[in-house]
């Protein structure tokens, strides 16, 4: 027992290192991870008390938490016990799949990120990029019930949606997106997740994968975690709101109607958003798919290069105009509770249409989407027609935003936004090939007018 043993140097140096890094994880590390543990909680409690509505303890929950609490919910053990019987797999495997489900789904919510980088960066980048025409949301939302979910029903026009509604929303909380496959990409997936977004499957068949990610929503729902969700499915390709894929609004019914619609606890209440843009920066690649037929569409990487390269050297040089104006309606919000008390067979269906009718309401009227319907002959002609436009959209309670100097000015900005694209050209006339996009900024304003009445929203 007293024998000497010999150990080359590089050994010695090996186990001194191991044993090193063993006390630091035993002794130092909780320490470190409790005290900046500490400094996120006061840092939280600091911002929710300058919320609306504070963010919920089930987004500040640990990452690796969330993941077991979701694969080991009563539900999903019950989708892997079905998804076992019917693919003939063990039921160790089954619980493994439906575990990583639950990792590729659950986000890792950083208030620092979300408040201290997303939001600023949000911030200036819809001002670098637009006229962000805005006013208050209070009267919209005043009314909510402090304990209720609140999920934003939007309109899908751009992937600048997510920015802009990012920055309107801050002061009130921090909202929680779903977010299709397009972001899982490294590492924007990395910032998307610490922003709270959980990332979806659209049109995936997988029952397993379906009752994980509805199991995930309703969890949420039931704590209190306000959401926003696109219920198109994607970004519309003709510039009209269209109809509502039922995915995720089924999996907050299911949800709702599982705990009981008399219950005591938090209602869902569902606040329409319509989105406007004078430019949509993804309008070519839309109305291209829209002629193809082919959704399934990818801006090229040098395409998307060489224009943001050409917007730098514009911001660079001073030279940089801008592209309009943007903005968004609030509708008033829908409330599940009361929705389903006054029809309770319903289908899911009649929710949707309901919900995206309302949207559609919402969608601010811009100047070169009114200009855009109204182009035909001379200017004279044009400022004339946008006018009747303009009073026949004002009947009908809908949202203008246009240039606080008048139709005359209106008109002109958008004109001249139009002229530099190569959209019209001098003679007013819309070029050869150009004739999708005129259509496509024309479309909300058309659809606005072959709806019904609604009281004037808040924007």
């Amino acid at each position: 027992m007293s024998a000497t043993v010999e150990l080359p140097y590089w050994l010695v140096i090996l186990i001194v290192i191991l044993s090193s890094i063993a006390a630091l994880d035993r002794i130092l590390a909780p320490s470190v991870r409790w005290f900046f543990r500490r400094r996120m909680e006061r840092a939280v409690a600091r911002l929710n008390r300058r919320l609306a509505r504070p963010i919920a303890p089930f987004k500040l929950a640990q990452r690796h938490d969330m993941i077991l609490r979701l694969a080991y919910d009563a539900q999903v053990m019950q989708a892997v016990a079905d998804h076992a019987a019917e693919a003939g797999v063990p039921p160790n495997v089954a619980a493994q799949e439906a575990r990583a489900y639950a990792a590729e789904i659950v986000p890792a919510f950083s208030a620092t990120m979300y408040f201290g980088f997303a939001v600023q960066l949000a911030r200036w980048l819809t001002r670098r990029f637009y006229d962000v025409r805005i006013g208050s949301l209070d009267q919209a939302l005043e009314r909510i019930d402090e304990n209720a979910t609140v999920v934003f029903v939007m309109n899908h026009r751009s992937n600048m949606d997510y920015v802009l509604v990012t920055w309107l929303i801050a002061d009130r909380s921090a909202i929680s997106y779903a977010v299709g496959e397009w972001a899982r990409v490294w590492p924007l997936s990395r910032l998307i997740r610490g922003m709270g977004a959980y990332f979806i499957r659209r049109g995936s068949r997988n029952a397993l994968y379906r009752r994980v990610l509805a199991r995930y929503v309703q969890m949420a729902a039931s704590e209190g975690v306000a959401q926003a969700i696109f219920p198109e499915g994607g970004l519309s390709l003709d510039g009209r709101v269209g109809a509502a894929r039922l995915g995720l609004l089924s999996y907050f019914v299911a949800g709702f109607e599982q705990a009981g619609r008399d219950r005591a606890g938090r209602d869902i209440l569902f606040v329409p958003v319509g989105l406007g843009y004078d430019r949509v920066l993804e309008d070519r690649v839309l109305t291209e798919a829209g002629v193809t037929g082919l959704r399934r569409f990818r801006p090229s990487v040098g395409g998307v290069v060489a224009f943001s390269a050409r917007m730098l050297w514009r911001m660079l040089r001073g030279n940089f105009p801008g592209f309009g104006a943007t903005a968004a309606g609030f509708g008033a919000p829908v409330s599940l509770r009361a929705f389903l008390a006054e029809a309770p067979d319903a289908p899911v269906e009649a929710l949707g249409a309901a919900l995206m009718e309302r949207v559609a309401q919402a969608v601010p009227i811009l100047p070169v989407p009114l200009v855009a319907a109204a182009l035909s002959g001379d200017r004279a002609a044009v400022e004339a027609r946008a006018a009747a436009l303009a009073d026949a959209l004002h009947d009908k309670g809908a949202v203008l935003r246009l240039h606080p100097d008048g139709m005359a000015a209106t008109v002109a900005t958008a004109l001249r936004h139009l002229q530099r694209r190569g959209v019209i050209g001098a003679d007013l006339r819309v070029r050869a090939g150009k004739e999708p996009l005129v259509a496509f900024y024309a479309a909300s304003v058309r659809q606005r007018l072959e709806m019904g009445n609604s009281a004037p929203q808040q924007t």
